[in-house]
């Protein structure tokens, strides 16, 4: 059995003694311990980043772009072998592991511009005699607290623009599939960063408490349920910290009458079930437009979604392996209990699905559930599995309004042939990332990913330009170069007012 531990400066350690089981969630079987660590640790993971940081900040932006650079080329290298080591501990399909190294990789290609990006402003002649310019500065130590849904994705999405921008990192990962996280700080230092910029760290509860406190962490990124979120957002910002939280979702994909119902249920299946739907933008809601529409949706969906594949993680036939633990599995299919309780209908039951062979996996069926309505707990709530949700709505005011008035405001598409009703429907919904006749409105890493309401606290979305103000301080100079002997002629006069 592997043993799992931290990397930071001066070695594995792991004073705590605690340590918690690594599972494969294709056989059940527990395949690794990780140790978690304690205050003490991440004490000495600060103070190795103190050490670096200040000499980072002023290593040139050039410099900087360079180890991101090679640091693409070394990922880009090793990923079938990260897709593995991923797909192990997680369980998503190794397809689906590549993609979710590949996003991260594209924040890490956007970082590659980071000279080009941190630049910053410059007037002339702002009053007599009298230049501003602006310039963006490193926060000095910042922290990310990760999920275990993309182990590779997200902690890139963090450490890539913070050490790009000249901060040290210290990263906390799931403590449920930590391997890549370790993976990717050390080809980090493979790529040339000084030993101390980037360090991981493992732990439950206790470590993010410690991270939340540190006086010495000065920003912080998180993504994880909305709850801990807010517990995280609330915590870091009463210490001083910059924080970023990002929370849970329930995305809705509204379906017009005029839409391609083929397309759409081809991009359903994927965006509903791609994953084992634990992903925050997965599309777990469809809301038809008509009976009419819903009908024919339905009648189309039940044979898309029987035909679904659910194999191992390694599978290549497969659509969408287990979902991460048992507990989640366990969780999972009490949601759909919910939903049935409440009067949904249950059209396709994932529960109780047991794959041969690997009859101690932790496989959740995809269920299809009809008749759906807003005053349930089921649709309320985020069920992060392979569950898709049908709520019907009379016309295109009542299914604007159900994200719109949703507690989550991560992600919406809507499916239709018609400019004017997309258009107007991307104005008005309530929701941070609209996609339109795109199911997974993921934007690319040159723009930025935010949800609102409770999917996000905090008031500067991750990666893009949004990414580098959050992880940079702006300082404003203003400068005077007299020409005059002293004699008043060339008395300073605040710019404003000249």
């Amino acid at each position: 059995m592997r043993n799992i531990d931290h990397l930071v400066v001066g070695g594995p350690g792991n004073a705590s003694g605690r340590t918690k089981e690594v599972y494969n969630p294709s056989t059940g079987e527990v395949q690794a311990k990780v140790a978690l660590g304690d205050t003490a640790l991440l004490d000495r993971a600060v103070e190795a980043a103190k050490k670096v940081q200040p000499e980072w900040a002023m290593t040139n932006p050039q410099k900087r772009a360079r180890v991101m650079f090679r640091y693409k080329e070394l990922i880009e290298a090793n990923m079938d072998d990260l897709a593995r080591l991923l797909s192990s501990e997680h369980g998503k399909v190794i397809d689906d592991a590549k993609g979710d190294v590949q996003r991260g990789l594209e924040v890490i290609e956007y970082a590659c511009g980071i000279p080009q990006v941190q630049k910053g402003e410059y007037t002339i002649g702002a009053g007599p005699g009298i230049d501003v310019y602006s310039m963006r500065q490193p926060l000095g130590i910042g922290a990310g607290i990760t999920p275990f849904n993309f182990p590779a994705m997200i902690p890139m999405w963090m450490f890539g623009m913070a050490i790009a921008c000249g901060n040290a990192f210290i990263l906390k990962p799931s403590e449920r599939d930590p391997s890549v996280p370790v993976r990717l700080v050390e080809l980090f230092l493979e790529a040339g960063a000084p030993e101390g910029l980037l360090q991981c760290v493992h732990g439950d509860k206790e470590m993010v408490d410690a991270i939340l406190d540190h006086p010495d962490i000065a920003a912080i990124s998180f993504v994880g349920s909305s709850d801990i979120a807010h517990y995280v957002y609330k915590r870091g910002v009463d210490n001083g910290k910059r924080v970023q939280a990002m929370g849970g979702a329930k995305n809705h994909g509204i379906v017009m009458p005029d839409a391609d119902l083929d397309q759409v249920v081809n991009d359903l299946t994927g965006a509903a079930f791609g994953s084992a739907g634990e992903r925050c933008m997965a599309l777990p809601v469809v809301v038809p437009v008509g009976d009419d529409t819903a009908e024919r949706l339905k009648a189309k969906l039940i044979p898309a979604i029987e035909a679904l594949r659910v194999g191992v993680s390694t599978d290549p036939e497969a659509h969408y392996g287990p979902v991460v633990t048992a507990e989640h599995k366990a969780r999972v299919e009490q949601w759909i209990d919910t939903a049935e309780k409440e009067g949904g209908d249950i059209v396709i039951d994932g529960r109780g699905f047991s794959l041969q062979g690997h009859e101690k996996g932790f496989f959740v069926g995809p269920t299809l559930i009809d008749r759906v309505t807003t005053d349930m707990e089921s649709y309320k709530e985020e069920i992060f599995g392979p569950v898709l949700q049908i709520v019907r709505a009379k016309d295109f005011e009542e299914a604007l309004s159900l994200p719109s008035k949703h507690q989550y405001g991560n992600g919406v598409a809507i499916f239709t042939r018609n400019g004017h009703a997309a258009r107007e429907f991307a104005a008005r919904v309530n929701v941070g990332m609209v996609g339109i006749n795109v199911p997974i409105p993921v934007p690319v890493s040159y723009h930025s990913f935010g949800g609102w309401k409770r999917s996000a606290f905090g008031d500067t979305n991750q990666y893009g330009t949004e990414g580098m103000k959050f992880w940079t301080k702006v300082k404003t100079v203003t400068q005077r170069w007299p020409d005059g002997g002293g004699d008043g002629s060339n008395a300073f006069v605040i710019p404003t007012m000249g």
